[in-house]
């Protein structure tokens, strides 16, 4: 197997990183969700006032990997990425593809001059709860979550 490599995301790679965002929408019971497109994603991360950015986990020339984060800030401790999703394809888990893609988020966050790191995850999803564990992470029982959609 061919080695896997750890890189910032390029506006080439967003077919693939739909792909995958799908790939995750529907392992989380999720796939009617999914209304973004290639051509948001390119002024999103890629227009005048980029809102995100991602590293890709790439072997032979195909993503099998994401890391995309944005930034928060918290009135108490400055400036905070935020890790939206870490998604590897399924045929690839088990590969320690997560864990490079968790551990190259977690220096950009540094290098940054991020305070902390932040993300969500499933109550159910105990794969990776484990995962996050495994970095020492700590999961906050006193926050809810609040959303507003809007049409």
């Amino acid at each position: 197997m061919s080695k896997i490599e750890i890189r910032k995301g390029q506006i080439g790679d967003l077919p693939q990183v739909l792909e995958l965002v799908k790939e995750l929408a529907e392992y989380e019971r999720a796939a009617h969700e999914v209304e973004n497109t290639v051509e948001q994603m390119e002024i999103d991360g890629f227009g005048a006032n980029p809102i995100f950015g991602f590293f890709v986990a790439e072997q032979e020339n195909k993503i099998v990997g994401i890391s995309l984060y944005y930034y928060r800030y918290s009135t108490w401790k400055g400036k905070v990425l935020y890790l939206e999703d870490i998604i590897v394809t399924e045929k690839m888990r088990g590969q320690n593809i997560g864990y490079q893609l968790f551990e190259r988020t977690i220096q950009h966050a540094k290098d940054e001059g991020c305070k902390r790191m932040t993300w969500q995850v499933l109550e159910w999803n105990e794969p990776a709860l484990n995962f996050y564990r495994k970095f020492g992470a700590q999961f906050d029982p006193e926050w809810v979550n609040g959303i507003l959609t809007f049409s």
